[in-house]
C-alpha cells in the first residue's frame, strides 16, 4: 500500500492537529514510504490498526497526499534548490526538528550555531512549489524567522 519512497504533504487553509507520534510516523515514511504497517508500528510502539488509522486519517486531512519517488540530486536537472537559515523559538528545536523532517520539501537539514538554529536545504520542481514549501514551512509553530536563498551555480576546486 505504501510502496514509494516519499510522502507529499498539502497545504491547507485550516491547521491540521498533529501530536509527536504523527510527526514520528511522518518521518518514518519521509525516510523510507516502503516500510510496512507492522515495521512502523513496532519503530512506533503502537498497534497495526493505530498506524493504519494515523496513515488514513493523514492522509484524509490532506496532510499526506501522495507518495513519490526520490530521485539522486544529480539526476534531477530542473530541480530548484534553496538554503533556508531557520531562527527556533526559545526550546522548540526539537518539536521543529521533526516537523522539519516531515516536510518533502526539505532534502536535508543541519543544527547550526550563529545568528541561525537550522539550516534546511529546499528542493522543489518549480518557483510556486518552492513558495508553496516556504509557507509551509513559515506557519510551523516554534520558527521566529527564516531566510531563504535560492541555489544558482556550484562551483568546485579539483
Amino acid at each position: 500500500m505504501y510502496r514509494n519512497s516519499h510522502i507529499i504533504a498539502a497545504l491547507t487553509d485550516e491547521v491540521i492537529k498533529m501530536d509527536e507520534t504523527d510527526q514520528q510516523l511522518l518521518s518514518f515514511l519521509r525516510q523510507d514510504a516502503r516500510l510496512s504497517v507492522a515495521a512502523l508500528a513496532l519503530k512506533l510502539k503502537v498497534s497495526r490498526g493505530t498506524v493504519t488509522n494515523r496513515i488514513r486519517k493523514l492522509e484524509d486531512d490532506g496532510v499526506i497526499v501522495g507518495y513519490t519517488v526520490r530521485l539522486r540530486p544529480d539526476v534531477q536537472h530542473d530541480q530548484i534548490t534553496a538554503w533556508m537559515s531557520i531562527a527556533v523559538e526559545g526550546n522548540q528545536t526539537r518539536a521543529v526538528i521533526s516537523a522539519l523532517l516531515g516536510e518533502p520539501g526539505v532534502a536535508t537539514l543541519h543544527d547550526t550555531n550563529g545568528r541561525w538554529d537550522l539550516l534546511a536545504e529546499l528542493r522543489a520542481e518549480s518557483l510556486q512549489d518552492l513558495a508553496k514549501v516556504l509557507e509551509r514551512i513559515r506557519l510551523l509553530k516554534g520558527i521566529s524567522n527564516t531566510e531563504t536563498s535560492i541555489h544558482l551555480e556550484t562551483y568546485r576546486l579539483s
